[in-house]
């Protein structure tokens, strides 16, 4: 497996990733947020992004996902062998298939974002092959799941290198400030 280590300036970098997470819906930016909170245990995910008891549930259930993350990162192939992928696809597979079926990830680009964050820039390689098992599973409507397989473009899905740079810019849940306490 090829890869790339052309590198930006990383002030460059990180006004090229905040663009790219700004140009997300803003359920997206806000699942994104959720979703590494969860991941990284950043703070209370329920008590943050709860709004009601479906989400908190939604949570729970993402929460119990999610602890496999750890475990999942350390599998990540190093190369392209068939014999080295079984236990990190499907596991990767079945992550991508719960956040999918959220109904907040609108494309191909915001499940990169979160994942490239979730599992590090070893895993690039492998996204598009993830993305599109899931993206195909019955379990969406399927005008869903036309519209996540049309957002991958050409490129992407044949890429023949990836860029090793780890992402630099991480989203993060700011609390409101009132303007009269900032002064």
């Amino acid at each position: 497996m090829t890869t790339r280590s052309t590198q930006p300036a990383g002030g460059a970098l990180l006004l090229s990733e905040m663009k790219e997470f700004a140009g997300f819906p803003k359920a997206t930016q806000r699942y994104i947020r959720r979703s590494l909170d969860i991941a990284f245990g950043r703070r209370d995910a329920l008590d943050c992004w709860a709004r009601d008891e479906g989400e908190a549930a939604s949570i729970r259930a993402q929460g119990r996902l999610y602890k496999q993350l750890d475990a999942l990162r350390m599998q990540v192939p190093d190369d392209s062998g068939l014999d080295t992928i079984d236990p990190f696809m499907g596991l990767l597979i079945t992550l991508t298939a719960f956040d999918l079926g959220q109904d907040r990830i609108p494309n191909f680009a915001a499940f990169r974002f979160l994942y490239e964050r979730l599992l590090g820039a070893a895993a690039r390689p492998w996204l598009p092959a993830a993305f599109c098992a899931a993206a195909a599973l019955p379990h969406l409507h399927p005008d869903r799941r036309r519209l996540l397989l049309q957002s991958i473009s050409e490129s992407a899905a044949t890429a023949p290198g990836w860029s090793n740079r780890e992402a630099v810019f991480w989203p993060e849940w700011v609390e409101k400030v009132d303007m009269a306490d900032a002064a």
